[in-house]
């Protein structure tokens, strides 16, 4: 079931498709809701994304599709249960007009990318692009070092991290070291150990018991500044 919230925004989103063909920016999504920041409006659209009414559509900011939506009964308030979904043709295809609707998520401090520094301590807030982050709850951290270069992460780069505690073998984490260090490294298990592969030739990699690692989020995207 949605909430009252989720609710408006997903017929909000549905309305202006119909009428134009274009989806809503982050801005006046948040105005039409009178919510407080673009990062609330983000939170909702991945909610609505995760629960199979809205889907991205790729490389577009502002392309967002209603799958399904509910029925004019509003939400939390249907005598009988859950407002039920119904299937919506797919918006007429139409050119999109450019858009760079950015949320702001919090920015702490730095993350080795060779040997573990600390990290997560403070928080100032980074302006990142809308269509660079999926669903789910994200941070940054500016990355140190140069042990990852081969997968493209270079000094001073701010990697973009999904928060999570789980991850599979061979993606790019953050890996909290012994409960004091945190580290940006791919992951995988060997023999009841967990390593930390860095992707330099020059570094070696780091084996620690399973005890000692805890993953802290998912590389999930970089961005990077030209001088």
């Amino acid at each position: 079931m949605l909430t009252r919230k989720q609710h408006e925004l997903l017929t909000f989103i549905q309305t202006r498709l119909e009428s134009s063909g274009i989806s809503p920016s982050f801005e006046e999504m948040k105005e039409a809701l009178d919510l407080k920041s673009k990062s609330g409006v983000h939170r909702l659209i991945s909610a609505l994304e995760e629960r199979g009414f809205i889907r991205r559509l790729a490389n577009r900011a502002r392309a967002l599709e209603v799958i399904r939506e509910p029925d004019t009964a509003s939400p939390r308030t249907a005598p009988r249960g859950p407002a039920p979904v119904k299937p919506v043709a797919p918006a007429p295809a139409t050119l999109r007009e450019p858009a760079n609707d950015v949320i702001e998520i919090p920015l702490h401090g730095r993350i080795a990318a060779g040997a573990p520094i600390e990290a997560m301590e403070g928080a100032t807030m980074l302006p990142v692009p809308a269509a660079l982050l999926g669903p789910g709850e994200h941070y940054a951290l500016e990355v140190s070092g140069d042990s990852m270069i081969d997968a493209g992460i270079l000094d001073g780069d701010m990697a973009l991290i999904r928060r999570t505690d789980v991850a599979r073998d061979g993606e790019i984490v953050v890996a909290l070291v012994r409960g004091e260090e945190a580290t940006l490294k791919y992951l995988r298990r060997e023999k009841g150990m967990v390593r930390l592969d860095p992707a330099n030739a020059a570094y070696d990699p780091q084996f620690y018991t399973p005890g000692e690692v805890q993953v802290q989020g998912k590389l999930a995207g970089l961005l990077r500044r030209y001088h």
